[in-house]
This record gives structure tokens, C-alpha cells and sequence, in this order.
């Protein structure tokens, strides 16, 4: 970096949004460390209630550009007037929710950031004229992308833009980092039969997949545990469903925890599992496993990124309730299998490093400024 690169990021959310989620947390983790090395950041992001329209955030300068209903033309019309006064070096567009179309109208160079997209999911994900929209506004990225640089959080992801038409030499897969922890992981110490989720409490995360799971497993595990930890809208329904599957009285629902109360949770459970359809990566994958738990996921994108299947997990066909509870059964009754894991589990976190995200958006946001 010759100078001070200024550099506008295009996200719905910001770290403060109350539906915060996995793509917010990697912008904050990449862009405040970049902010950290000379970079000068601003997040364009929608505004919410108690937010206040600008404010300094993790470093990072934020500024809110009204409700989500009049965000879209408002960012567009920030960005397409700021970039020509020669007040941003460069543009980088999150395409993790609505595509925001910058390189119509950006007057300087755009970098694409992606963390997913939806595809056909949306509509097993929202209400359908809304999935309409999105999967409709997807259908324009090979058009009015195909001459940007991308840079993705995973393969599936890179597959998933190829796929579509955007020319595999121009994404640059660059995954997550993790955070150290400051609880202690005994990878040899064998786990008692607890079982976790770990994440927000949403329907499109399919939460009722785990605790239809260990209805089955009952019989055979009788005092296993199962952990809910996060919060989120379908926490109510989800604590019906325990009751009517007779997993009341072996179900904790944490809410929001701090994070080391996340990781002594993690640490002392004998597996975690994630039953999403699709993840742009897997983010909470990498985190269990740095606390030494292997995971149990769907064979779907980003998660088989995440999991080494037979090594730091293992992987269940999406939505198969049966495979799950196989999947789970074996880490609890296996002892072997599981210390196994565990190891291996914790040495593959070990390679995933917030500072070396950090430095690969660094450098191409610098070769995309210099596309100019």
C-alpha cells in the first residue's frame, strides 16, 4: 500500500446490528486489523432502532444510511456520489444478502466480497416474493460482475461464482481466521455424552434437525445432554418441540452467553453439530473445533469446507434425521473415535488466522485499486 487506501465497504449490517451474523463478524475481524495497519474504512450499512447514524465501531467509522426499506437506493446514491467526489480509493461490495449492483454505478474500482449466495435456498430460507427477489437479483451477477476481482471465504462459495459464470482465475478463496480462547482444552480427557449447538437460534439454521436427532438417539443415550446455545426467533418453538420430543428435562437453552462461557460450554461437550442447508463457511465449525470438539454437519456448502469428514467431524446428508442421529451416536459411543477427533479437530483451527484474512483482503484490495 503506496498511501492510505480509503476504502468503502457495502454491507447491510454492522457489528452492532441486532441480527448481526457470521458475515458481519468476518468484516469486522478483517477490516478493523486493516484499519489497524493504515487503512482508512468506512461500513455503509442499514440503520436500527437506538442505532446512532454515525459512530466509530471496533475501530472501524460506520455510517447508518436510514431503515432497510430505504437503505438499498440510499447506499447506492451515498456510494455513486461519494467515490466521484474522491473521497474512496476503492469500493468493496459484501454480496452475502441482496446484491447492491455498485459496479453500475461506483466511480472507483469495486472489489467483490462474498461470503454466500442463495440461490434456490431462499426459498426454503425467507417468504417467497421475497426469495423471488433475491434469486431474481442473483440471476444479474454474471453480467454486471464477470470483469471484477472476487474474493471469497470458501471453495463452495468459488464453485458456486464459477458455476454462475464469474471466471475462476479472478476469485481468490481467502478463509476465516479464529479467535484464541482463554479456556483451557484437554484433547485426551475423555468428554461426558453432551452434545451442542452453537449459533443463532433461526429456522433456516434447522436447530429441530439436532433435537429431532437425539429423540432417536434416547433410547440408547438416556442421559445425554444437548446444549442450545445463542438466541434468536425460533428459540420459543424450538422449546416446544423439546417438550413434545420428551427432551425437556436434557435440553438447556443458554441464550446469549459471554464467549468464554461459549467456550467452556464447547469445551466440555463430546460433539457440536450444525444442520444448515448451506453456510458461506462454517465459522462456528472452526471455533468448536478449536475448543478440540469435532462437529457433525450437513454435507452442504461451506460446511464440507469446514469439516474434514473421518477427521474433525463427520458429515450427514442435509435434512436426513436419521444420519444425524448415526452420525452423533457414533462420537458418543465411541470413545476411541472421539479423543480422535478431538485432536484432530484442534490441530486443523490451528491453521486458521485472523491477521493472515486480514493481509489476503489487504492485498486485493491494493491489485484491485490498481485496476484504475
Amino acid at each position: 500500500m503506496s498511501k492510505s487506501c480509503r476504502v468503502l465497504v457495502l454491507n447491510e449490517r454492522d457489528p452492532k446490528h441486532p441480527k448481526t451474523g457470521g458475515a458481519e463478524f468476518h468484516v469486522a475481524e478483517v477490516f478493523r486489523r486493516l484499519s489497524e495497519r493504515g487503512y482508512d474504512v468506512t461500513l455503509a450499512v442499514s440503520g436500527f432502532s437506538g442505532g446512532a447514524s454515525e459512530e466509530v465501531v471496533e475501530g472501524l467509522r460506520v455510517r447508518r444510511l436510514g431503515s432497510l426499506l430505504s437503505y438499498y437506493p440510499r447506499v447506492a446514491w451515498y456510494c455513486a456520489t461519494r467515490t466521484r467526489r474522491d473521497e474512496f480509493d476503492v469500493v468493496v461490495e459484501c454480496l452475502n444478502k441482496v446484491p447492491f449492483f455498485s459496479p453500475v454505478y461506483s466511480g472507483v474500482p469495486v472489489l467483490a466480497l462474498c461470503h454466500h449466495l442463495f440461490g434456490e435456498v431462499a426459498f426454503r430460507q425467507v417468504a417467497w416474493p421475497i426469495a423471488a427477489v433475491v434469486w431474481l437479483l442473483e440471476r444479474f451477477i454474471p453480467l454486471l460482475y464477470r470483469r471484477l476481482p472476487f474474493i471469497t471465504i470458501s471453495e463452495s462459495s468459488r464453485d458456486d461464482l464459477a458455476a454462475r459464470g464469474i471466471p475462476e482465475a479472478s476469485i481468490k478463496v481467502s478463509h476465516c481466521g479464529v479467535d484464541p480462547t482463554d479456556v483451557v482444552v484437554d484433547v485426551d480427557q475423555l468428554r461426558p455424552t453432551r452434545v451442542a449447538y452453537v449459533g443463532r437460534i433461526e429456522p433456516y439454521k434447522r436447530v429441530d434437525l439436532v433435537l429431532r436427532a437425539m429423540a432417536k438417539l434416547s433410547e440408547r443415550f438416556p442421559e445425554a445432554e444437548l446444549l442450545i446455545i445463542g438466541r434468536g426467533s425460533a428459540t420459543p418453538e424450538l422449546e416446544r418441540l423439546a417438550e413434545e420430543l420428551g427432551l425437556a428435562e436434557r435440553t438447556r437453552f443458554t441464550g446469549f452467553v459471554s464467549d468464554h462461557e461459549r467456550d467452556s460450554l464447547l469445551a466440555e461437550s463430546r460433539v457440536c453439530v450444525c444442520a444448515s442447508e448451506k453456510e458461506g463457511w462454517g465459522l462456528t465449525v472452526i471455533e468448536a473445533n478449536r475448543l478440540g470438539t469435532p462437529v457433525v454437519a450437513s454435507d452442504a456448502p461451506g460446511l464440507r469446507d469446514s469439516v474434514r469428514d473421518g477427521q474433525t467431524g463427520l458429515l450427514a446428508p442435509y435434512g436426513d434425521v436419521d444420519a444425524f442421529a448415526e452420525q452423533i451416536g457414533r462420537l458418543l459411543e465411541d470413545d476411541a473415535l472421539a479423543l480422535r477427533m478431538s485432536r484432530e479437530a484442534l490441530a486443523w483451527s490451528r491453521q486458521f488466522d485472523w491477521e493472515q484474512a486480514a493481509t489476503e483482503m489487504g492485498e486485493a484490495i491494493d491489485r484491485a485499486r490498481n485496476l484504475q
